[in-house]
């Protein structure tokens, strides 16, 4: 049995959303920052990382937490 988790990151769901309440801003006016900030330039959705994880492809990815951020996050 396999069993991976996807990280949330920012994404159009709830995140965002906590953001903008945050901060007073429309959230479509974070993920509009979000996305502009990233190399993909847009979010992953969902469907894209599960069909991704239960494809031949995505086999040996086993007991993983995938943090899907669209290059976000820089790290060296």
């Amino acid at each position: 049995m396999r069993v991976d988790t996807v990280a949330r990151f920012l994404g159009d769901g709830g995140v965002a959303q906590t953001q903008a309440r945050a901060h007073g801003v429309d959230a479509g006016q974070v993920r509009a920052s979000a996305v502009a900030g990233t190399p993909t330039e847009r979010f992953t959705h969902p469907d894209e990382v599960a069909a991704f994880l239960a494809s031949g492809t995505g086999g040996n990815i086993t007991g993983a937490d995938v943090l899907i951020e669209g290059g976000m996050v820089t790290t060296v």
